[in-house]
C-alpha cells in the first residue's frame, strides 16, 4: 500500500476506538515496552500525543521513564524549517497546544540531539521491514537522522504490521522496533 492510502486507512481504524481502548491498548503498549533492551539508556526522547488524533497516550510510558530516573526529552516544532527543538522535560516545564494541536514545551532547557540514545516515534501505520508512514511533512525522518547512528528507534502503534509499504523514500529513517498492545517487532 501507498503511505496516502495507509494514513486514511489508519486514521479511520483510530477514529472507531472508543476512549477506553485508546487507555487499555496504550497500557498495554507500556507493558510491552518494558521488555525492550533499553533501560542501560540515560536520554528518551518521547512525543506527547494530539489527542485530537487519538495517537498513542504516552503517559503510560513516560511514568515508567520516570520512574526509572530517565531523562525525558519532549520537542517543539520549527514550522519554518520543518525541524524538532528539543527540551529537557522538568517538574518547571511549561506545555503548550501549538495551532495543530501538537502539545509542545514552551521553553526550556534545550538538549542537543547527540545526546538522545532512545525515541519513541509516532506513526500512523508501519510495515515488516520498519518503515513507518506518519503524517507527511518529514519533522521525524529529520530528526532521526541527525540523530547517532545507535540511537534506539522504536515505533509505538495500536495497530499491528502492514506487508510492506510500497513508496518508500530515501530520506525515511526505518524503526528497530515497534510496538503495539498484542507484539514487540524487531528489526
Amino acid at each position: 500500500m501507498l503511505k496516502k492510502e495507509l494514513r486514511a486507512k489508519y486514521k479511520a481504524l483510530r477514529n472507531q476506538l472508543s476512549d477506553e481502548d485508546l487507555e487499555e491498548m496504550s497500557l498495554a503498549i507500556a507493558n510491552k515496552v518494558l521488555t525492550l533492551p533499553i533501560w542501560e539508556k540515560t536520554y528518551f526522547h518521547i512525543f506527547l500525543p494530539i489527542t485530537e488524533h487519538k495517537e498513542v497516550n504516552t503517559e503510560f510510558v513516560l511514568h515508567l521513564l520516570s520512574g526509572k530516573d530517565k531523562e525525558i526529552v519532549i520537542s517543539k516544532c520549527d514550522f519554518q524549517s520543518c525541524h524538532l527543538v528539543h527540551f529537557l522535560l522538568t517538574d518547571n516545564t511549561t506545555i503548550k497546544k501549538n495551532e495543530y494541536n501538537i502539545p509542545e514545551p514552551v521553553d526550556g532547557l534545550e538538549v542537543p540531539t547527540n545526546k538522545i540514545d532512545v525515541v519513541f516515534v509516532p506513526l500512523l501505520a508501519f510495515d515488516k521491514t520498519g518503515h513507518r508512514a506518519g503524517y507527511g511533512k518529514g519533522f521525524y525522518d529529520k530528526f532521526l537522522k541527525e540523530c547517532k547512528p545507535e540511537t534506539i528507534k522504536i515505533g509505538l502503534s495500536y495497530f499491528e504490521s502492514e506487508e510492506i509499504i510500497e513508496d518508500v523514500f530515501e530520506n525515511d529513517v526505518k524503526l528497530d522496533y515497534c510496538v503495539t498492545p498484542n507484539k514487540v517487532y524487531e528489526f
